[in-house]
C-alpha cells in the first residue's frame, strides 16, 4: 500500500468534527479535473515516508486534539488493506469516515457490515452511464448504482457529492443523479477549481466552470429529489 499523505488537520472535510485525513494512492478512475493528480497515478505527495506504525503513533499522540479520521484518496477501496486499517483506526477511539467514487460495492458494503466506517462521502461524477469514456473506459454503471443502494440503505450518516464542470456535468444529468438518490440525506454539488488538474489539455479549449446562478439553478433542479442540497 502507497500512504500519499497525512493532512494533520482539517476542519472542512468530516462534518461537525476536526479530523485528520489519511490519503492513499491509486485511483481505478481517469478524472481530467482530478485535483489530486498525483494521488491518481499512485505517487505519493508527502515530502516525509510515511507508513503505518508511523501514521498510528500520530493518532495515538492527537487524541485529545482530534475528532475523527478521514480516509480518502486516490480510492480508498483499491487497497486490500483497507479494512484492517479502518479497524486499527477505530481500536483507537477514531470514529472513520470514507471517501469514495463508488465503484467497489462489495468492499463497501463489507465496511458497511463490520462497523468499520461512521460517515460515507461519495461521488457520483456524472451520469452512471456517461462515465465512459472519459471517466474509465470499461466502466459498469451498475457498480455505482448498487453502492448508491448500499450507502442509502446503511444506518449511518452519508452524503453525494458531484463536482460541476462542464461537460459533465449540465440540467439534465443533475437531475438524473437526484433521481437516483431520491430521498437522501445530503446532495453536496461542488465547485470546479481549475488549478493543477491531471489532464489540463481536456481544458485547454473548453468552457468548464459554473457561475453562481448556473450552479444555483443546478441547486434548484435537485432540491425536490433530495433532503438536502448544497452548493460546496
Amino acid at each position: 500500500m502507497v500512504f500519499g499523505g497525512l493532512q494533520k488537520n482539517s476542519l472542512i472535510d468530516y462534518p461537525g468534527k476536526l479530523s485528520c485525513v489519511l490519503f492513499l494512492s491509486g485511483c481505478n478512475f481517469d478524472c481530467p479535473y482530478c485535483h489530486n493528480p498525483d494521488l491518481a497515478k499512485g505517487y505519493p505527495v508527502s515530502d516525509s515516508y510515511l507508513n503505518e506504525n508511523s501514521i498510528y503513533e500520530f493518532l495515538e499522540g492527537r487524541k485529545h486534539f482530534l475528532d475523527g479520521v478521514v480516509v480518502s484518496g486516490g480510492e480508498p477501496t483499491l487497497h486490500k488493506d483497507l479494512s484492517f486499517i479502518c479497524e486499527k483506526i477505530k481500536q483507537l477511539g477514531y470514529p472513520v469516515k470514507l471517501d469514495t467514487n463508488g465503484s467497489r460495492p462489495e468492499v463497501l458494503r463489507t465496511l458497511i457490515d463490520r462497523g468499520l466506517v461512521d460517515y460515507i462521502a461519495m461521488d457520483i461524477k456524472t451520469d452512471p452511464f456517461e462515465y465512459s469514456p472519459f471517466i474509465r473506459k470499461d466502466h459498469d454503471p451498475n457498480q455505482i448504482i448498487s453502492c448508491i443502494h448500499i450507502v442509502m440503505e446503511s444506518s449511518i450518516p452519508y452524503e453525494f457529492r458531484t463536482t460541476c464542470i462542464k461537460p459533465f456535468v449540465n440540467e439534465r444529468i443533475v437531475e438524473q443523479i437526484a433521481r437516483y438518490i431520491e430521498g437522501s440525506e445530503l446532495y453536496a454539488l461542488q465547485r470546479f477549481n481549475n488549478t493543477e488538474v491531471l489532464h489540463p489539455e481536456f481544458f485547454q479549449n473548453n468552457e468548464c466552470l459554473f457561475d453562481n446562478d448556473e450552479l444555483l439553478n443546478l441547486k434548484s433542479i435537485a432540491e425536490p429529489w433530495v433532503q438536502t442540497c448544497i452548493i460546496r
